[in-house]
């Protein structure tokens, strides 16, 4: 779909309104059509002749028109906002389409940008062309009607030099649009790189890449900043069309004038001539170019932002009915799922920066149905990285993560559930919190926080439909409604990234245990050894390395994995002691 077809859909799909604009527009535009003949005859049948009635009766019925245009005005004003404001729904179900059919993994800082940025600039730039391109046609019809009635003669020097800057501004419409789009892709790029960057700030720092990631944010910046600036340098074009279009004919009036009909026009028809360009006909050129030059162009630059994400071949939103109504990037179906294993790693390698040293190297895995797989590794050895590859947040840079079968971004959102260390908790009812995106029953959810170890939290916060306030709740809290919401999910495969981090050991175990006897696949990032020793395989990062067993044979296999537990065995001991 086009971005005019759009605009040209919109148009016509409200004759009434469009109707009521044109009605008061010719209403409003009745001074561009008087002011000029007003005043020369105020002038030349008027006080020029001794008749000062005269005069003042043209310059009352000037006044007059006035005091109706600009109730006219606000009229017009109301009569627009009937057309943009559905305008903006139209818009925004276009963009949320666009966003449902990219995925929720793909691009989802340019899904926002169109959202809560272009749609609102659209709109805007819409009502704004809109009253533009109607002030400009009726004004400029009124003055050159009201010019010819003054003196056919006059039109001759000032229509030629008007029509040439409205023609030379025209011109200028395509390198202005494309400046704009730059420059609109430039923010969409600036606001994903900044989104990826503050989502991963933990892991940035863990690996020192703090000045690469420095630098590439600059580039995007500097990059945007070089789009506005080129978008800026329109403005002398801008300016030159004004000038032509808008002033020349007022030097030719001046210099040309008194010669026109044989030197007969008299000082009235002179001045209302000059009425007619710097009253009327400057000020329409001048509103055009600044109204279309910058609203024109925003708006279909935005329009083919929104546009280009929504699938040519949909003529219906996606459905919102679940997960299943996804598909990948540029459409692209969901492969079918491999039931028997659960997660694969193959020959996967991930860095953050193309010169960075990688987080993941060449790492083989393979989790079956079922298991319960723990992840260990000193801080900084990439275990949150690994989870968010697993779920699909983030790429390998090399080889390929699969979801039974399917690749991580592409997997159905249902077939997995990740939970992070800091939980998330939102206001509302305590019931709400614990089965978003679940239609369980209460007893099910009752039966859930009890196998996880919620239920005196909940007991204590008053029940299911306790109004539940984050800020008063402890980090240990949050994490237990994460984890009863995690539990209620139908997902085969649950990744608690240290999210027990924040409870006492014996609250991690049960909640542990609790995931384990609900079926599936448990992959535990370890906050304590005590999850080592409660899987059945563990898997030991260090570094770019990766080593795998189970708890007793890394003991005696893995010098790195023994030291971890000793020194974790002797800080217990001497916590217990103190």
């Amino acid at each position: 779909m086009k971005a005019g077809r759009v605009v040209w859909t919109a148009l016509r799909a409200r004759p009434k309104a469009l109707a009521r604009i044109a009605a008061w527009s010719v209403v409003e535009v009745a001074p561009a059509f008087l002011i000029g003949l007003a005043i020369a005859r105020a002038i030349d049948d008027g006080f020029a002749a001794g008749r000062v009635d005269v005069g003042l009766a043209w310059l009352a019925a000037l006044g007059t028109a006035w005091l109706l245009a600009a109730f006219a005005a606000r009229q017009v004003i109301l009569a627009v906002a009937a057309v943009a404001e559905p305008f903006r729904d139209d818009l925004l179900t276009l963009a949320v389409r666009g966003a449902l059919c990219e995925g929720p993994q793909d691009a989802p800082a340019s899904a926002v940008a169109r959202i809560n940025l272009q749609v609102e600039l659209a709109r805007d730039a819409f009502a704004a062309v809109v009253t533009v391109v109607r002030g400009f046609a009726f004004t400029a019809a009124g003055a050159v009607l009201g010019l010819v009635a003054l003196h056919p003669a006059l039109a001759v020097l000032v229509l030629p030099p008007f029509v040439l800057g409205a023609v030379l501004f025209t011109i200028s419409l395509p390198v202005l649009y494309h400046r704009q789009r730059a420059y609109l892709e430039a923010d969409e790029r600036t606001a994903q790189t900044l989104v990826s960057v503050t989502g991963g700030l933990r892991d940035v720092t863990a690996c020192g890449a703090e000045e690469r990631v420095q630098a590439m944010v600059g580039r995007r910046i500097a990059a945007q900043a070089r789009s506005a600036g080129r978008l800026a340098g329109m403005t002398a074009l801008r300016t030159a069309a004004l000038g032509v279009g808008a002033w020349a004919p007022v030097v030719l009036i001046l210099v040309g004038g008194p010669w026109v009909a044989g030197g007969t026009l008299g000082a009235g028809v002179i001045v209302g001539a000059l009425a007619y360009v710097t009253q009327s006909l400057a000020p329409a050129l001048g509103g055009l170019v600044e109204g279309v030059g910058v609203s024109g162009v925003r708006l279909f630059a935005s329009l083919d932002r929104i546009l280009h994400t929504t699938s040519p071949s949909s003529e219906h939103p996606a459905s919102l009915e679940g997960p299943a109504a996804l598909e990948g990037p540029a459409g692209e179906a969901r492969p079918a799922a491999d039931d028997s294993v659960a997660l694969a790693f193959t020959g996967v390698s991930f860095s953050y920066g193309e010169h960075a040293d990688p987080v993941v190297q060449d790492l083989d895995l393979e989790v079956r149905d079922g298991e319960h797989l723990a992840i260990v590794g000193p801080s900084g050895a990439g275990k949150s990285t690994l989870a968010a590859l697993a779920a699909g947040l983030l790429r390998p840079g090399a080889g390929t993560v699969t979801v039974a079968g399917v690749p991580a971004h592409l997997a159905d959102p249902a077939t997995r559930v990740l939970i992070p260390q800091e939980a998330y908790a939102f206001r509302g009812s305590l019931h709400e919190n614990l089965a978003y995106l679940s239609d369980a029953p209460p007893e099910r959810i009752l039966a859930a926080a009890r196998e996880v170890g919620a239920d005196e939290l909940i007991e204590r916060l008053g029940g299911l439909d306790a109004d539940l306030d984050p800020g008063g709740l402890s980090a240990g809290e949050r994490q237990l409604i994460a984890l009863v919401r995690a539990h209620l999910a139908e997902a085969g495969l649950v990744i608690l990234d240290e999210a027990t981090c924040h409870l006492d050991p014996a609250a991690e175990a049960r909640a542990e245990q609790a995931f384990v006897r609900r079926g599936g696949t448990l992959i535990v990032v370890a906050h304590r050894l005590t999850s080592a020793r409660r899987a059945a395989r563990v898997l030991l990062l260090d570094g770019s390395r990766a080593s795998m067993g189970t708890h007793e044979e890394l003991v005696a296999a893995a010098p790195l994995y023994a030291d971890l537990v000793g020194h974790w065995e002797s800080t217990r001991e001497e916590a217990q002691l103190s």
